[in-house]
């Protein structure tokens, strides 16, 4: 490996980590397979196998989202296990990965709330979905990518967006109406106030929590400022804590502390002015890459 493949390598990695995160969830997962596409990166290079990395972006992009995929299939018996609602691992603002060093290789982190709902997605839809929709990568390298003709990769994303049901802005970067909204959701959460609670989440809310009590989606305003405020009034008993607010994947989020370590991050998703979604990731194992 010479010094410009490194280099060559380097100028996508941010995009590479960007696109394993997305299809993963989990962040050493993702630095994981971003590490074993250099090694295969090496390997090609010191071959000479110049029709392969003939472009780079594209060989790279193809190896990161096959070794994603092998990790999801043979995950999926996990998940299907899993007590409770799957949910990401958080990155906040200053984890999330910087963009790329050209216009089109931008690094993007997805929502928690469509993280969730693309769990619904096969592990080849996902990484279709991704590459056309996310990163905006033509059919063809797509095909090559994950192995199909292109016209069912054209089938694959238009299934992945009625699926997923896409009618809201998925990428945009939190306003300064949804900055007051997470403010006044955590001011009501630590005065214990339930009726200020209530009136920043939408009638409709849902909550949901890989940890704790809600092993279901809680549903309705009401009950889920009620449930909310039911543990922290279980967390106010036991222990010295606080709390910031925090850009979570990019959306407005509040991140609980006791004693400095990060206990639980909310992701909140906002539309048409009020909460429509809490997503609670308490579990610390989705929590540990936070703590330094």
């Amino acid at each position: 490996m010479t010094a410009s493949g490194d280099e060559t390598f380097l100028a996508h990695r941010a995009v590479l980590l960007s696109i394993a995160y997305n299809m993963l969830g989990r962040v050493a997962e993702a630095e994981d397979c971003v590490q074993e596409a250099y090694l295969r990166w090496q390997r090609a290079s010191q071959a000479e196998e110049g029709e392969a990395i003939a472009s780079p972006q594209a060989y790279l992009r193809r190896v990161v989202a096959n070794l994603c995929i092998n990790r999801l299939q043979s995950a999926a018996a996990r998940r299907e296990s899993y007590v409770g609602v799957w949910l990401p691992e958080p990155l906040l603002e200053k984890e999330a990965t910087p963009p790329g060093d050209t216009a089109t290789e931008q690094s993007e982190t997805l929502s928690i709330a469509l993280l969730r709902v693309m769990e619904s997605l096969s592990p080849v839809e996902r990484a279709v979905f991704l590459l056309r929709e996310v990163f905006e990568r033509p059919y063809p390298e797509i095909a090559r990518a994950v192995g199909k003709s292109e016209a069912h990769c054209r089938q694959l994303v238009h299934r992945a967006k009625e699926r997923l049901a896409l009618g809201q802005s998925r990428f945009s970067v939190s306003s300064d109406e949804h900055q007051r909204l997470a403010l006044r959701f955590a001011e009501a959460c630590a005065s214990d106030d339930v009726h200020a609670l209530v009136e920043v989440l939408a009638n409709d809310v849902v909550l949901y929590s890989d940890g704790g009590e809600a092993r279901e989606p809680v549903h309705h305003a009401d009950a889920v400022a009620r449930f909310i405020l039911a543990g922290g009034g279980r967390l106010s008993q036991s222990a010295s804590w606080s709390w910031r607010l925090a850009r979570v994947n990019g959306k407005p989020g509040v991140v609980i502390l006791v004693d400095s370590a990060v206990y639980a991050v909310f992701a909140l998703e906002v539309r048409a002015g009020r909460i429509a979604e809490v997503d609670i990731i308490i579990s610390p194992s989705k929590l540990s890459h936070l703590q330094a």
